[in-house]
């Protein structure tokens, strides 16, 4: 199902190869093994230090060479162009930017290796630890996305590390990549592909990004942790570590619809509805009063399934104290918005339908709206959390999820 690329290279101080592959395996159960395999990637052409590194892999995973879970490979002398006349930019120096340039052929060379071997390719690196049930965990979420578009699904938040691309989409990739590899690196030319798929250079930035997070999906919390100090490029020093990495996972993980979101309710400390929708945070607002809303509005019409299902807590608050007494849930509504498109609603629909336009599918009962979607209302253009009777509490939108119809 899917195949791991690990590109290395010299590093002056220290190599963490070992230790990554440790990290990797042994977080493997036996049946997983047999549904993967870890491509090591030596990005040398000196032989003598290629066979170096062989021996020392042989040594310490002969087993799972033997199985065929790790492969071994490096490129050909001939593989790399002349990398000693290139272009200073963005304040990087020379040998900054021949890193990168580098690296972007390395990456490419072993996409190129890695297509024809599984479903699913994820990129990682040499100096990385990873979670338990990683494997397990990378795989079913990729399955439940198997109707979506999607390009990239980040299972961490860091550069290039824990990205997985569906096999088939690699040759774009790849060919996107060697036609400018000498100009960024490949974290910005990764984001510049999707920006050329589906952004629209009449709309504005904020649908771009929409546009953009439909294709490119990240999952919380990271299953990968940068762990390497000292850098493959010589003399420099990283200390990056994925803040993500130690979270647990609070928020069942979904996709929705591109979306405009907007609401009249104050936001509280940072946490957006925007985030909320993409399942990154939860919303938190305070004092809703009657006529507040939260309001999404689909790009495309979707068809939705049975059930729409939001999670809202209401805390009461008392001076510097949350006093944690939820408060009943009668207050608050749940309206939803469709877009015919010529279709014809029955009269007992009709009947159901508020002045605004607005078709209210639910209430809430201990924190969750849930509603049947009549089928004639689809595709739905619009859906509308709408407040009726002020309310002097916090309120916290947990978790959004709309299931759409998979065709």
């Amino acid at each position: 199902s899917i195949v791991m690329g690990i590109p290395t290279v010299k590093r002056e101080v220290k190599s963490y190869l070992i230790e990554t592959l440790h990290s990797l395996i042994d977080n493997l159960y036996p049946e997983e093994k047999m549904d993967c395999v870890i491509v090591v990637f030596i990005g040398e052409t000196d032989i003598g230090y290629v066979h170096s590194v062989v021996a020392n892999l042989e040594k310490e995973f002969s087993k799972e060479i033997s199985s065929g879970l790790v492969e071994i490979i490096s490129p050909p002398e001939s593989y790399y162009p002349d990398l000693t006349k290139l272009k200073e930019t963005f304040g990087d120096s020379k040998e900054r930017v021949r890193w990168r340039t580098k690296q972007n052929l390395d990456y490419c060379f072993l996409m190129m290796y890695a297509q024809e071997k599984g479903i699913y390719y994820i990129q990682l690196e040499d100096d990385i630890i990873v979670k338990q049930n990683y494997f397990n965990t990378m795989k079913n979420f990729a399955l439940q996305l198997s109707s979506e578009e999607w390009m990239i699904l980040e299972f961490s938040q860091l550069g290039f590390i824990g990205k997985m691309f569906q096999a088939p989409d690699l040759t774009l990739i790849v060919e996107f990549i060697f036609m400018f590899y000498k100009e960024k690196p490949i974290d910005w030319l990764l984001d510049h592909i999707l920006w050329v798929k589906v952004c629209n250079p009449e709309k504005d930035a904020k649908h771009c990004d929409r546009q953009k997070a439909n294709l490119r999906i990240r999952f919380r919390p990271s299953l990968f942790q940068h762990v390497g100090l000292h850098s493959s490029l010589a003399g420099k020093i990283q200390k990056l570590t994925d803040k993500d990495y130690m979270k647990p996972l609070l928020l069942k993980i979904h996709v929705n619809p591109p979306a405009e979101v907007s609401t009249s309710l104050k936001v509280y400390q940072g946490h957006t509805l925007e985030k909320t929708y993409m399942g990154e945070d939860f919303f938190w607002a305070i004092t809703p009063t009657a006529g507040d809303y939260i309001l999404f509005k689909f790009d495309k019409p979707v068809n939705v399934e049975r059930l729409v299902i939001i999670k809202v807590y209401l805390f009461l608050y008392s001076g510097s104290q949350n006093v944690g007494l939820q408060v009943t849930f009668s207050t608050t509504v749940f309206y939803i918005l469709f877009k015919s498109g010529g279709l014809e609603i029955n009269k007992e629909t009709k009947d159901k339908q508020l002045e605004d336009g607005y078709f209210r599918i639910g209430k809430f009962e201990n924190g969750v709206a849930e509603g049947m979607v009549d089928p004639s209302l689809n595709p739905i253009s619009a859906f509308r959390l709408s407040v009726i009777q002020n309310s002097a509490v916090w309120a916290i939108l947990n978790e959004i999820h709309i299931k759409k119809v998979t065709n």
